[in-house]
């Protein structure tokens, strides 16, 4: 049976990968570091943003943002490279992966809330340790260290808190639903589903976005457009604004009882 083709329509992606039989691919520090060094130098070539990580001993998570669709380009240059390494290290052959990376579109805030406590809060899951800020292979060490990490500079966690450490850290040991971000997933797979022959037209956003007057028809239109299946990303790309720029309009226009949408 042939495989299920990947979606890759610009936006929020949760990958993970693991150890081909739950091996081992984190061996010590060097590895670690190898497979960070590859992530931040093919982002910056493929223009992917990096939101969360966290390497665990045989698997790992990612929050990636892409521009273009070249996630599979992208996972593929990181995951045979850190293979080849590995391999030559470890004087071993074969594959190293599971198989294919697997790939979550994170269609909306609550599903990337709880989906950035879940991937810091791995460690602590697996009783590692009791704060976050305490693993070393994790975005949120970063996050909450006075030495900023440049891979990271576009994270949703820097640009949201500006540098507050004080309001990082309560937010990064906020309560994760687990059972929830069960549900989310479900209905991301929902969604990619049904758009493997309908991805997003940007010249129809355009269209749609060009006929607001003023700022609240331009809020309207925007929260419309969002509940039609177009990222945050592609709407602040449209109308020259920051994605959370964007994330507020939609939220607040949401709790805006004057406003309906057709």
């Amino acid at each position: 049976m042939p495989r299920k083709p990947r979606i890759e329509i610009p936006g929020y992606y949760h990958i993970i990968n693991r150890g081909v039989e739950q091996r081992v691919v984190f061996g010590d520090n060097e590895d670690y570091e190898y497979f960070l060094e590859l992530l931040c130098r093919y982002a910056k070539t493929y223009g992917v943003t990096i939101h969360n990580y966290c390497l665990m001993g045989n698997h790992y998570h990612l929050l990636i943002q892409t521009e273009h669709e070249n996630l599979s380009k992208f996972m593929r240059q990181i995951n045979s490279n850190y293979a080849v390494y590995f391999n030559k290290k470890h004087k071993r052959s074969g594959h190293l992966w599971q198989g294919r990376f697997k790939s979550w579109y994170v269609t909306d805030e609550a599903y990337l809330y709880t989906l950035i406590l879940y991937i810091e809060q791995n460690p602590i899951k697996a009783n590692m340790l009791k704060d976050v800020e305490e693993y070393p292979y994790s975005s949120a060490h970063h996050f909450l260290s006075s030495t900023p990490n440049p891979c990271l500079a576009n994270a949703w966690i820097n640009t949201q808190y500006q540098g507050d450490t004080e309001a990082i850290k309560v937010f990064l040991h906020s309560r994760s639903d687990t059972a929830q971000l069960q549900e989310l997933k479900k209905a991301s797979s929902m969604v990619e589903a049904s758009n493997v022959d309908k991805k997003p037209d940007i010249k129809k956003l355009e269209k749609m976005l060009q006929k607001a007057n003023n700022t609240k028809e331009r809020n309207r239109l925007i929260l419309k457009a969002y509940t039609k299946g177009y990222s945050q990303y592609m709407i602040a790309e449209v109308l020259g604004l920051s994605q959370p720029t964007v994330q507020g309009i939609i939220k607040r226009t949401k709790g805006d009882s004057d406003i309906t949408i057709p």
